[in-house]
């Protein structure tokens, strides 16, 4: 059972960029955007994602970086930090998944699992 102190949820929401996006060179653009919510007792700072973002055709590809869009946002319990950001895949469908590095406010480092969820071209999934 995972400590009540170092809760943290998150919640994404995708959307296709048809603009962004060119079909006959295998290009499908899309935008997701996250929230993340501390559930815990104690402040904590998102220091690094992980994302494993997966194409229709089973191609992985792994991003690590600093913070979220430039940012390593401090939550207080109760707190949210929304942002918005994309990826670019070169099938219609595909799928990602990942983790938030996070740091309480008692020096204890935790991740913040964030589940698989879909991206797809609307009216590509029956």
């Amino acid at each position: 059972m995972s400590d009540p102190r170092y809760a943290i949820k998150v919640t994404v929401s995708t959307r296709y960029l048809p603009e962004q996006s060119h079909e006959a060179q295998n290009r499908f653009a899309f935008a997701y955007d996250v929230t993340i919510t501390n559930e815990g007792s104690l402040p904590a700072q998102l220091h690094a994602r992980h994302w494993i973002i997966t194409d229709g055709n089973g191609r992985t590809q792994e991003v690590r970086g600093a913070g979220v869009v430039g940012e390593q946002p401090v939550l207080a319990p109760g707190a949210t930090h929304q942002y918005s950001s994309g990826t670019v895949l070169e099938t219609r469908v595909g799928s990602m998944r990942g983790s938030y590095q996070m740091e309480a406010s008692d020096g204890h480092a935790f991740d913040a699992h964030i589940a698989t969820f879909r991206l797809a071209v609307p009216g590509s999934l029956h």
